[in-house]
Formats: C-alpha cells, sequence, structure tokens
C-alpha cells in the first residue's frame, strides 16, 4: 500500500482505508470527505454504523458540513451500513460489490460526475462476519475504480479489528488516509483539523511541546480564512501554550477569526491568559462540556 494521503487529495478512482482510534478525528475525515465530494458536485453516500444514520447528519452539520441541504437535493444520501451491505443476510463479497456497482451508475445515470461513498466497515465484526468476504470484498471492488467513477474510504475501527485482518485490509487499498500529524507522543496529539480547518490537539500539552504547537497554528495562519483551534480532548495547557493561540489570534486582521473550543482547566487558563482584548478571538465552551 502506498505512503498515507490527506483526505482533501482524495478524488475520483481513489480506494482509500482509515484506520482509526479516535471516533471524533475519524468523524472530521468523514466530514471533510463528504464536504469535498458535495463542493465537486459529485453524489455522496454515507454507510455508518458506530454513528447512528440518524445522528450523523447532526455531526456534520456540527463540523460546517451542509448535510441537511445536500440530503435534501438527493445529493447525500445516509443508510445504515449494515443493513445496506448485508440486506438481512450474511456477508457475501459478491452481492455488496454488485450493490456498490448499482450505486455508483445510479448516480451517472443522475448525471453527477462520480460518486464517493464512505463506508463504516464494523459490520464486519458481527456474529455473522466472515473476515475471507471482508478481504474478497476489498479486493473485487478495487476494478471497479478504474473508470474514475467511484471514491472510497473504508473505516475501520481499530478497537473492533484484529492487527492481522487489519494489515490485510489496507494491503487491499491503493492508499490510505489519515490526518496530518504535527507532534504525538504518549502525552500529547497535536494534529490538523479539516472540517472546521484548523488544528486539534487532545492530552496534556506544556511549555516543551510550544515549537509543535507554534508549527500546527502557524500553518493554520496559513491555510485557513478562519482557525478553529478544538482542544475538547485536552485535559491542560499551561500559560505558555495559551499564550501561543493567543498571540496568533492577535495577528488576525478584521476579516479572520479564531474560535477556541475547550472547557474544565484549559478554559480556565485562557481565562487567566486574558482573552477579552484579543478582538478576533473566541473562547467558547465544547459542545457537551460544562
Amino acid at each position: 500500500m502506498t505512503a498515507a494521503r490527506q483526505v482533501d487529495e482524495l478524488g475520483p478512482g481513489d480506494h482509500a482505508c482509515l484506520t482509526f482510534s479516535d471516533p471524533d478525528e475519524r468523524l472530521d475525515l468523514v466530514a471533510a470527505f463528504v464536504h469535498a465530494g458535495l463542493a465537486a458536485g459529485d453524489k455522496v453516500l454515507c454507510l455508518t454504523e458506530a454513528v447512528p444514520p440518524d445522528r450523523l447528519p447532526v455531526e456534520l452539520e456540527e463540523r460546517d458540513v451542509a448535510a441537511t441541504d445536500a440530503l435534501a437535493r438527493g445529493q447525500l444520501e445516509i443508510r445504515g451500513s449494515g443493513q445496506a451491505w448485508l440486506a438481512g443476510g450474511p456477508p457475501d463479497a459478491v452481492t455488496m460489490v454488485r450493490m456498490l456497482a448499482g450505486q455508483r451508475d445510479r448516480a451517472a445515470g443522475e448525471g453527477f460526475p462520480a460518486l464517493r461513498i464512505t463506508a463504516d466497515m464494523c459490520w464486519a465484526t458481527g456474529p455473522v462476519a466472515a473476515a475471507d468476504q471482508l478481504l474478497k470484498f476489498e479486493k473485487e471492488m478495487a476494478a471497479l475504480f478504474a473508470d474514475g467513477g467511484l471514491c472510497a474510504i473504508c473505516q475501520y475501527d481499530r478497537e473492533g479489528f484484529d492487527g492481522v485482518t487489519l494489515a490485510l485490509a489496507a494491503d487491499a487499498h491503493a492508499t490510505n488516509v489519515a490526518a496530518a500529524v504535527y507532534h504525538e507522543d504518549p502525552i500529547v496529539r497535536i494534529c490538523r483539523q479539516y472540517r472546521p480547518p484548523g488544528v486539534r490537539v487532545a492530552g496534556e500539552l506544556d511549555f516543551t511541546r510550544a515549537e509543535a504547537l507554534t508549527h500546527a497554528v502557524t500553518e493554520a495562519l496559513r491555510l485557513d480564512q478562519d482557525i478553529h483551534v478544538n482542544l475538547t480532548q485536552l485535559r491542560y495547557i499551561d500559560a505558555a501554550c495559551a499564550g501561543i493561540v493567543v498571540q496568533a489570534a492577535r495577528t488576525l486582521g478584521p476579516d479572520r477569526t479564531m474560535i477556541v473550543s475547550c472547557h474544565g482547566l484549559v478554559r480556565k487558563m485562557f481565562d487567566l491568559v486574558g482573552t477579552s482584548e484579543v478582538p478576533r478571538l473566541r473562547v467558547r465552551q465544547a459542545y457537551g462540556q460544562r
């Protein structure tokens, strides 16, 4: 399998594998994939299981994807992955590939230039699942990408699959997709956030990782109009690192904004370093947090 690519580099003809441990990071990448497909005028089909089909549009909207409007006009479809793939029976690779080919042809018949599919593969961990059918499906579906009318991301949760199956599944894809990581160690992970665009930090952050944080924020300043700094999974930040974020916000012009999402001790630290006099900075309570 080739080296990892970023989600915004994918296009028609790409068959990518996403293995993940962080559910929020998975949703970020899925949202970026859906947004890119809608912006390109493609048909987008989301097959979801871990996130219920009625919940996924909410998650997409929270990540600045206009899912409700896309659903209403038929450009976006969201279904349960188990129901879509298995149709009430045991896994069968040939049947699943035919279903996928039919969806691709249907999208073309509706006038869409390509079909983008993002599929939660956790159906393959169920009691009727067969690993041989999963791997046969991944290998046989590769032929569907030759004409450029299809783009897909298959999502594999590392908590649900054994290492051997993950490795074999990854080898069946032309590429794998992952977030750009600026720094990762047992204490903290700093990576790019794609929807909404900016930076995500998880763990505990202090001055010893200041250089990595500065690099991540600087790249966001270069790439993004408005910068979202997602600290919802950050348990601790020291004054030095909070100051890096605040100072970056001070450099923004009047047409740009930095939005920091945080809670708990992290929110208190931003209050202590002072944000009220930084006009382009918004520090907000993280979703679902008090």
